[in-house]
């Protein structure tokens, strides 16, 4: 796979994108099988993934980041995960599937980003 710079950081010229494990492509890939798929692509040469705090599901809207910071945990110095923030779920609405609500207020986006790296490891 060629390199690409991305700012300082070398990644691979194709990434990986994750939210159709978890969001917006039919049902959910089962979780054992997205961890095998995210681990394959690394053996193959992905070094860029990227995922996003509101890629779940209505049960779990934040599987997404847990999947993907499971399935490169081992190699973790070895990949860059960027992760996007700025949505909120209004969960109070009772709606399904959750409506997200634009917010990039400081306290949002510090606990977006705490919660991301939690998620992620």
């Amino acid at each position: 796979m060629n390199i690409r710079m991305f700012g300082d950081l070398p990644v691979s010229a194709v990434g990986m994108g994750c939210m159709g494990f978890s969001h917006a492509y039919g049902a959910p890939t089962e979780e054992k099988e997205a961890v095998r798929l995210l681990r394959r692509s690394a053996e193959i040469g992905y070094t860029f993934f990227d995922t996003a705090e509101v890629y779940g599901t209505p049960e779990n809207p934040h599987i997404n980041e847990r999947i993907v910071g499971e399935a490169l945990r081992p190699i973790r110095n070895k990949v860059v995960i960027a992760t996007k923030f700025g949505l909120r779920f209004d969960f109070e609405s009772g709606k399904i599937p959750i409506p997200l609500i634009p917010d990039s207020r400081p306290n949002t986006i510090r606990k977006a980003v705490e919660g991301s790296l939690q998620r992620l490891q």
